[in-house]
């Protein structure tokens, strides 16, 4: 139920589900994804359909639950795919469902957004709604071009215009106003308009010489910054082929971007990658780029599905605790350790006894990521090959191993074919007990806008850290030129699928984050 002002009540409308849906109007930010806030995070996780405009980086599309519903509204310059009633009209629909609907809108909802509207809607259709502002492109973009929209020796206002033209191409702004007010003046939407802009500004009397600035997709890797006056912006933005979306900046602050610069001038800064990972992995390699300056893009190419019940892992465990020899249990990836820990949950079946009987048990891992999740568990790998491979794996146990011992794979049901031949040669015996299958995936919502930043160079480089990601990325993407996609790949079993592919491939020192992100920066990092 609602109450009105005056008192009365009257129903919510409610959907199929007998529950009533509920809108939430978010800003997304700028484009950065670290610049959203908290609340809007909370509800990309949670909501049950999202609808976003073209505004929304592809950084922030790949935070979208891969079973979430999506609608894409988008508007750019110029074209309008989805008129804004049709939008409003969308959010009553879902919302009417009984659906919980997050309407993901660039920068701030209200500041030019057209919130406004769209909450109008909803409240003339009863529609319950909550607003979450987000950071505006008004005062982000310029921060991160190094110009302070205030500042104490320059100004102490700043002003924010739309510079969007009526339909009958002129622009309803009060320039002499503008003029009087001696502040900082930034104008949103404005690139198509920008000769207008500043005709009429220097037609209200402001000085030609006033320092003045074009920020094209600021807060992103392909942020540029022109700066010149009022006199001469037009014709530097021209020579720089300055497209949408950008703002335009004049004020005195504009000559603080020389000193204050900062954003490009990280180790990472200006670049940006695609990390492919599992699903269920939590991106420590994203994590370390973003701190670097990088703009980070995660599709999972893969997932995993625990094998359950396992009755093959039950029995030999059972059967492994009773040999009397010398014991190895192997894991090959951190997904497979966490999976065998979760099994042996399941199953009730107590560490000590598993590990506990007769004979002595080693542990060995396929590299240091795997090897840092079993320690985390308690268990230090007695195994783990400098080089990150199954081969390499195969061929360390069967030099520390005596013939006769006995080797427990826990792995992947489809496991590289290279880790057992060396065991068997040494005249150990192997068991490879499947623990989770590999599934590929697709995700619908960044497919389309992936492919188009790989073929217009806007991705530098794609990471991968398992041959299975290699396969589950081209699966996904499907048919398209692999040859110009650079691909820093974890080890060399993973460089070999993608160059497969036709990838040019880098390869890290070592199978970890630390020695990927190393890779990464001195592939692509600013000298200092």
């Amino acid at each position: 139920m609602t109450v009105n002002q005056n008192g009365s009540e009257k129903k919510r409308k409610k959907g199929n589900s007998g529950r009533t849906g509920k809108v939430w109007l978010a800003g997304a930010g700028p484009g950065d994804a670290e610049l959203l806030t908290v609340k809007a995070a909370e509800l990309i996780e949670r909501a049950d359909v999202i609808v976003y405009d073209a505004l929304i980086s592809a950084e922030l599309l790949s935070r979208i639950p891969r079973d979430t519903e999506t609608i894409y509204v988008g508007k750019h310059a110029g074209k309008h795919p989805v008129p804004q009633k049709e939008i409003n009209q969308i959010l009553v629909r879902e919302a009417e469902k009984g659906k919980n609907v997050l309407r993901l809108k660039g920068g701030d909802p209200f500041v030019f957004g057209r919130g406004g509207e769209e909450l109008e809607m909803l409240v003339q259709a009863d529609i319950p709604f909550e607003v979450v502002p987000g950071i505006t492109s008004s005062v982000a973009v310029p921060a991160y071009a190094g110009i302070p929209v205030t500042h104490r020796d320059y100004t102490s206002s700043f002003h924010v215009i739309t510079g969007h033209a009526r339909k009958d191409g002129k622009l309803n702004i009060d320039f002499a106003s503008l003029v009087r007010l001696n502040g900082t003046l930034v104008f949103l939407m404005s690139v198509s308009s920008m000769e207008m802009i500043l005709k009429g500004l220097l037609d209200a009397g402001m000085d030609p010489d006033m320092p003045a600035a074009v920020l094209e997709r600021g807060t992103t890797a392909q942020q540029r910054r022109v700066t010149a006056t009022v006199r001469t912006l037009k014709e530097a933005a021209d020579r720089a082929e300055i497209c949408t979306p950008a703002i335009i900046l004049v004020g005195k602050v504009c000559a603080l971007a020389e000193e204050l610069h900062w954003a490009e001038d990280r180790i990472l800064g200006g670049r940006q990658f695609l990390l492919t990972r599992p699903r269920q992995n939590l991106s420590a390699l994203a994590k370390r780029l973003r701190e670097l300056g990088a703009q980070v893009i995660e599709m999972p190419a893969i997932h995993t599905e625990p094998i359950s019940p396992n009755e093959l892992l039950r029995c030999a465990l059972a059967q492994f605790r009773e040999r009397d020899c010398g014991k190895w249990l192997v894991f090959t990836s951190p997904i497979g350790v966490a999976v065998f820990f979760d099994a042996l949950k399941e199953m009730k079946a107590d560490l000590r006894n598993v590990l506990g009987g007769k004979g002595t048990v080693r542990i060995g891992a396929i590299g240091s990521a795997t090897a840092s999740v079993l320690e985390a568990h308690g268990l230090f790998p007695d195994a783990v090959p400098e080089t990150y491979s199954a081969g390499e794996l195969g061929k360390e146990l069967a030099e520390l191993s005596q013939p006769g011992e006995h080797v427990l794979i826990a792995r992947a049901e489809k496991g590289s074919e290279d880790l057992i031949p060396p065991l068997t040669e040494a005249g150990l015996t192997a068991e490879d007990i499947p623990l989770y299958r590999t599934v590929y995936e697709v995700n619908p919502v960044l497919k389309e806008t992936v492919t188009d930043m790989l073929e217009s160079g806007e991705i530098d480089a794609v990471t991968f850290t398992s041959a299975s990601t290699v396969r589950g990325f081209v699966r996904a993407m499907g048919e398209m030129d692999y040859s110009r996609i650079r691909a820093v790949c974890i080890g060399e079993q993973t460089a070999r699928a993608a160059a497969e592919y036709g990838m040019q491939t880098e390869t890290a020192a070592q199978a970890s984050m630390d020695a990927m992100t190393e890779k990464i920066v001195e592939l692509y990092g600013n000298c200092r």
